[in-house]
């Protein structure tokens, strides 16, 4: 159906020349062909339209309507074109190592430590998917992810262990004094309803720490650690913290402390290497497990 209501190319090229340029003798010029070519195949887009596309006068012509309406249709549509043949032309030949991660390491740690990884001159790219489904993660060559090391089919290597303590904006803490871990139960609490059973929530913690959990004050939960965060920085209440997750937050002030108590977990985050993959999959967790140690980039 789209073919039979399409003119030929061949047709609609010399149109769009002429009307651009307004003349049949410059539009030949631009295409290396006579002019009685150009004007012939505009006559037969005429015939095959069954309207009069110019005005045509002594050694000029001029858009009718209908061509000018036309010329806006056949304008963009050879935009869109040129545009897509560019981009095939200029298109990246660069193989793509599959990476992998969680949308909280993804948001918080990630990005940052893969851009030293990657210079122009790398012979490949990065294809980097960030999701909460471990199936999905587990499709990459590597993959940074939270739990015990134990994935089948992967080498798995610590990247750091959980250290989760409480996190709250300046603000908060100077309008709520928390001096100690039993201030908690008063304070307002942003809780993760996360799908993952090894995460740590406040119930968690605070049995942890020796105090009651049934005592505290939920006001907000939420299953994205990323919404967590940003709920405790607008000052809402006091949220957990993982310590690499929220290093840049409490560098750049955004995020305090309000008492010293951490608990750590048997787990942690790895950075995952599929069995049998290649060097360049194993170049790049080497060099994530490096940036694990090495101080924030900047």
């Amino acid at each position: 159906m789209l073919r039979r209501n399409l003119p030929p190319l061949d047709l609609l090229l010399p149109f769009e020349a002429s009307a651009r340029l307004g003349s049949f003798t410059r539009a030949a010029e631009e295409l290396s062909v006579t002019q009685s070519a150009v004007s012939q195949r505009v006559r037969k887009l005429e015939e095959l339209l069954e309207i009069n596309l110019f005005e045509r006068r002594h050694r000029a012509i001029e858009l009718t309507p209908e061509g000018r309406e036309l010329l806006n249709g056949v304008k963009v549509a050879l935009q869109h074109l040129t545009s897509a043949t560019h981009s095939l032309r200029q298109r990246d030949t660069r193989r793509f190592l599959k990476l992998a991660c969680d949308t909280s390491i993804g948001q918080h740690w990630l990005l940052p430590r893969i851009a030293a990884f990657l210079t122009p001159e790398s012979p490949f790219a990065i294809d980097l998917n960030v999701s909460d489904s471990e199936q999905e993660v587990l499709g990459a060559d590597v993959a940074v992810l939270h739990g015990d090391g134990q994935w089948p089919g992967f080498v798995a290597r610590r990247l750091f262990s959980d250290l989760v303590f409480p996190v709250c904006s300046p603000d908060y803490l100077r309008q709520h004094p928390i001096a100690t871990p039993q201030d908690l139960l008063t304070a307002e609490l942003i809780d993760l309803d996360y799908v993952h059973w090894n995460w740590m929530n406040w119930g968690i913690w605070l049995t942890e720490t020796g105090l009651d959990p049934t005592a505290a004050r939920i006001l907000i939960r939420t299953n994205s650690y990323t919404a967590l965060l940003d709920a405790a920085k607008a000052g809402i209440g006091v949220a957990l913290g993982w310590g690499n997750l929220v290093e840049d937050a409490l560098t750049s002030g955004a995020l305090v402390r309000p008492v010293p108590e951490t608990v750590d977990t048997a787990y942690g985050y790895y950075v995952l290497l599929r069995q049998g993959a290649g060097e360049d999959a194993h170049k790049l967790a080497q060099h994530l497990f490096r940036a694990s140690r090495a101080p924030r980039p900047e």
